[in-house]
């Protein structure tokens, strides 16, 4: 059996105890599956957000109306950057398919792998071409060899950061300098749908650059910190030619967007302390994780998102048969990182449960 510190016997605790009083709630290996593979926010959306949709309910025989305006507003305030900048909406995979479409076929898009896939993923039907490149040693975006991948048929480079899978950042100056110079040469995704886990996220954001006028769009989104997956709403800042494209294309447009995810977004925006609360609950989680990986002496990846990855030492598929036993779901498979496993950051008690069932599993330290 594992070693388990002081808190985390009283978490184990706890969860047996609401298994004898409220068998509904019980989280056990053997119960209720434990969701740690789709980097969720399990510690549930701001109640302003809440409230907010609440209140909205009796509106759902409207069309979305203002509400389209006002998150618009709320976040060129949050963002600091005109309205005209922004596009609402996931649109990360309509915007590769844009992308490549526009152009004609034959354009290039490179990105990291592994790698989230949903732009790149997206850029085939439209004769999209696309050019992975592993990671580095740290499992970080390998920002020199992406460069050196650009050429006249790049369409765009796809930069996802902090990383997903690994949860890596790259050192926050040299990325902005790096993407800011890439931009002279081509059009820079830069996906930074994790990065408000990191307590620095303000000087890690690419933002800027779209404000001073740079060839880079910043994708965005309410699904991951703030809580709000089920209602699938972010948005992009975005040079403004390609935004009014983007928006004559109907990509953004009231009818692509139902009227409670505007109005749960701008409540979430509208709280102050959620997003800082919510980070530290996170980080504390990790923390953990990752004080097991180091007493294992398992290799991992400096994540600063709301997931763990780790090298288990055997095939990633061998892990994940051993935990859905257990009624513990994680991440996909990650290749050619066949030994790596991601593990979303679940509740204090679902973590516990977890780390014991993979401790079990790692090889002895």
């Amino acid at each position: 059996m594992a070693d388990l510190n002081r808190r985390e016997w009283l978490l184990l605790g706890t969860a047996t105890a609401l298994n004898i009083l409220h068998p509904a709630m019980a989280i056990t290996p053997t119960q209720r599956p434990i969701r740690l593979s789709l980097n969720e926010n399990p510690f549930g959306p701001s109640q302003l957000a809440v409230d907010a949709i609440k209140a909205d309910l009796i509106g759902l025989s409207r069309y979305t109306g203002q509400e389209l305006d006002v998150l618009t507003n709320a976040i060129a305030k949050h963002e600091g950057i005109s309205p005209g900048h922004i596009v609402l909406g996931e649109i990360l995979d309509t915007l590769g398919l844009y992308l490549s479409a526009h152009d004609g076929p034959g354009g290039e898009f490179i990105y990291s792998e592994p790698g989230y896939t949903a732009l790149v993923d997206a850029v085939a039907p439209a004769g999209g071409v696309v050019i992975g490149v592993p990671l580095n040693d740290k499992l970080e975006n390998d920002l020199p060899a992406l460069a050196a991948k650009v050429n006249d048929k790049t369409r765009a480079v796809y930069l996802v950061n902090p990383h997903n899978p690994s949860g890596t950042v790259s050192d926050a100056v040299r990325f902005i300098d790096f993407v800011r110079e890439l931009s002279r040469r081509t059009l820079v995704i830069v996906d930074e749908a994790y990065l408000e886990f990191a307590a620095d996220c303000a000087q890690r954001t690419a933002a800027a650059l779209v404000r001073e006028g740079a060839q880079v769009a910043v994708f965005r989104t309410f699904s991951k910190i703030y809580g709000l997956k089920s209602l699938a709403i972010g948005y992009t800042l975005a040079p403004k030619p390609l935004a009014a494209s983007l928006k004559r294309s109907g990509i953004g447009a009231f009818f692509g967007l139902n009227r409670l995810s505007l109005v749960a977004a701008t409540a979430s925006l509208n709280d102050a302390g959620y997003v800082a609360s919510t980070r530290d609950k996170v980080a504390t989680e990790r923390e953990a994780w990752h004080t097991l990986f180091r007493e294992r002496k398992v290799r991992f990846s400096n994540s600063v998102a709301n997931f763990v990855f780790f090298d288990a030492g055997r095939p990633q598929q061998t892990i994940a048969a051993a935990l859905a036993a257990q009624n513990i779901e994680i991440g996909r498979a990650q290749p050619p990182l066949d030994n790596w496993v991601r593990i979303s950051i679940g509740l204090p008690e679902e973590n516990v449960i977890a780390r014991k069932a993979v401790a079990e599993l790692l090889p002895p330290a």
